[in-house]
């Protein structure tokens, strides 16, 4: 049987009160797919948005490291 025919045959057996739980959870779970498709890709927008706020002017700072401190070194 058909994955959609047999949801609605177990719906079918549940008394009223739970079919409207089981309606609120599909149209949670439609809300969640459309939700991703309208944000999807902004997430990495603000990432790189938050990273450039918070490295700004970094560039002008002086390191405390030198360059030998960031050298491997094997014994």
């Amino acid at each position: 049987m058909p994955l959609p025919e047999n949801i609605i045959k177990h719906i079918q057996n549940l008394p009223e009160s739970f079919q409207a739980e089981v309606l609120d959870f599909v149209e949670y779970l439609e809300s969640k797919i459309i939700k991703g498709k309208k944000y999807e890709g902004e997430e990495t927008d603000w990432s790189k948005l938050s990273l450039s706020f918070a490295m700004r002017d970094m560039e002008d700072e002086d390191s405390p490291y030198s360059l030998s401190d960031l050298k491997e070194r094997y014994t």
